[in-house]
């Protein structure tokens, strides 16, 4: 039986089944399309965390029955568990306050919407917790909301009556920690892929890329460059 780090880190992950994932992307992208797209999202993430040494790794899925799917990862060292609650709050909470009864010092949550997401900013995530006795990290998006959430022990309050999927989740989060003296420390900011134009970005920002080195978000980079309503809109734009 390996040694518990002190440090565990959980990916939320929907399985990729057309019409439940990146519906926002409809109808620029057809589900099938926005499937695969999320698909790619999920194999960047994994392969990009999996380098991380001396932190445990989770797959948090949703739906309950989508095991099956998650289940390929566990060779990357992943432990797998479904997602417990009735809407986002509950889910990331219901991890918190799991996994912290099972020892751990430090837990950080992470989205699968950021596919180029270093892992330098997860290492960032732990040793904010870890040494400067941080109660919480978030990670923002430029949308409002974030991309991890990262806690020593459970603080239920910052899931509570938040207005998901706004603009104002963040805000209202970090306004809510205040008045509890929650200490909190936010990382750099970083894209979620949710609208057309996200792609668009994304797509431009690693066009250049040498394409036979690894790099965080390869794939789904490559996913883009093959669908030609992308690659269109920048003959377009030159």
């Amino acid at each position: 039986n390996k040694t518990r780090q002190r440090s565990l880190l959980v990916v939320v992950a929907k399985a990729p089944k057309p019409g439940d994932v990146k519906t926002r992307l409809y109808p620029a992208l057809t589900p099938l399309e926005a499937t695969d797209l999320y698909r790619c999202f999920i194999v960047d993430r994994i392969k990009e965390i999996s380098m991380l040494k001396g932190i445990d790794l989770a797959i948090s899925y949703t739906p309950a029955e989508s095991k099956e799917y998650f289940a390929r990862f566990t060779s990357n060292g992943f432990h797998l568990f479904a997602q417990r609650g009735n809407n986002l709050g509950e889910r990331l909470n219901n991890i918190f306050v799991e996994k912290a009864a099972e020892g751990y010092d430090a837990i950080s949550i992470i989205d699968s919407d950021t596919p180029d997401l270093p892992r330098s900013c997860v290492q960032q995530s732990f040793k904010l917790l870890l040494s400067d006795r941080v109660d919480a990290v978030f990670g923002p998006c430029h949308d409002g909301g974030y991309y991890l959430v990262g806690m020593r022990k459970p603080h239920p309050e910052l899931f509570q009556d938040i207005p998901w999927s706004t603009d104002s989740v963040l805000q209202i989060t970090l306004e809510k920690a205040e008045k509890k003296r929650i200490k909190t420390k936010l990382l750099q900011q970083w894209n979620d892929l949710d609208t057309f134009e996200d792609l668009l970005e994304y797509y431009q920002k690693y066009i250049y890329k040498l394409p036979e080195k690894d790099w965080a978000g390869k794939e789904t980079f490559t996913f883009l460059s093959n669908l030609e309503k992308i690659a269109q809109r920048f003959k377009s734009k030159e």
